[in-house]
């Protein structure tokens, strides 16, 4: 790192490359290797091995005798609590995430560390765009993040009304504003990044974006993204921004009915509508999400009557009609009045009017 110590006062930029390992075997050596082909290498480099089955922990020791990287081991807790004991582990001032089934660009630590900003006491992260690929790592698009919100994040608004888009895997996080938040939420095994982002961020940290890739984003059926667990965390996480953002009239802001449904409740509803019409394992555990969901915003003053009415009526409908008539309504959506059906049960997560 010392060709970059340079631009910096003290404390010079030190570097930790932190991977969560949970039996990714098959995957961990690409990420692996593309840390140690970096144009600026990092300082650490710590795979916690989350809880793995003994024959992918012991294949993750036999790489450790071919790369110089540390092991932590702990039980399973998810990304979030593997990430926390990784940086509990390291020692370094600035921190840098890799997924298991992702891999470094090149140029990742040095794009991200050239963009750390001289002698700013209250800088928090800097993050970039990635490549987005299938599970095998052959490109889909250079270009992920760029278009799909505000860079960087300047109102509490914008990380409310959708998803944040920062990925740590294509981040640097200061060390001090991480320890100020806390860490990751350990709650969450789906949302963590949004969450722990949006918390420094309020905590009056600064942040910086990159315009260009260092990062390739791997995304396959397999991913946690495609998991029960993600749904949970979802709702999880839904619940706590609620609960962080209570409305305030006299300022004209009201968070769960002008932020929160729109991003979070057409998916809520769908999400019903295709575990019933597939006959899914999860269907009653996502039944019972949606009524707690409507409970919550018929609980609001702010959210119109009308909203509330045709919500109830979607989660009523989805919960009492059975499977054939829901499997039935998707397969003549095209009719007039079933496609009328359908769009309400699409939009009642849409802007409450």
């Amino acid at each position: 790192m010392h060709a970059l110590h340079k631009k910096y006062k003290s404390p010079p930029p030190t570097v930790v490359v932190i991977i969560p390992f949970y039996n990714g075997a098959r995957f961990i050596e690409r990420a692996i290797a593309s840390v140690f082909s970096q144009s600026v290498p990092s300082d650490e480099v710590i795979v916690v091995n989350d809880g793995s089955a003994p024959e992918e922990r012991e294949a993750l020791g036999e790489l450790a005798k071919r790369y110089p990287f540390r092991i932590v081991d702990k039980q399973n807790g998810g990304q979030g609590s593997a990430r926390n004991a990784g940086v509990a582990a390291s020692s370094s001032n600035y921190i840098c995430f890799l997924d298991q089934d992702d891999f470094y660009l090149d140029n990742h630590i040095e794009a991200l560390v050239e963009g750390i900003p001289v002698d700013e006491p209250r800088f928090g992260f800097v993050y970039a765009d990635l490549y987005e690929a299938d599970g095998t790592g052959n490109v889909i698009t250079t270009s992920m993040i760029r278009d799909l919100a505000e860079h960087p994040k300047k109102k509490i608004v914008d990380l409310l009304r959708r998803d944040m888009y920062v990925l740590p895997s294509a981040s640097l996080t200061s060390r001090v504003a991480f320890e100020a938040v806390g860490g990751f939420d350990e709650q969450f095994m789906g949302f963590e990044d949004d969450d722990l982002f949006l918390r420094i961020f309020r905590a009056g940290y600064t942040n910086y974006f990159i315009d260009k890739a260092v990062t390739v984003w791997c995304i396959h059926t397999e991913s946690t993204s495609y998991s029960m667990r993600m749904l949970r965390s979802r709702f999880r996480y839904f619940k706590k921004l609620v609960a962080m953002f209570p409305d305030e009239p006299h300022r004209g802001r009201f968070y769960l009915r002008d932020y929160l449904l729109p991003r979070f409740g057409r998916v809520f509803v769908e999400e019903v509508f295709q575990s019933i019409k597939f006959d899914r394992d999860n269907k009653a555990e996502l039944g019972e999400m949606l009524a707690e969901f409507t409970r919550i915003v018929d609980a609001n003053p702010y959210v119109p009557r009308r909203y509330k009415r045709k919500l109830s009526f979607a989660e009523w409908l989805l919960r009492s009609s059975p499977r054939s008539a829901v499997r039935f309504a998707s397969a003549v959506v095209h009719l007039p009045g079933i496609r009328h059906l359908r769009q309400l049960l699409r939009r009642t997560g849409g802007r409450a009017a």
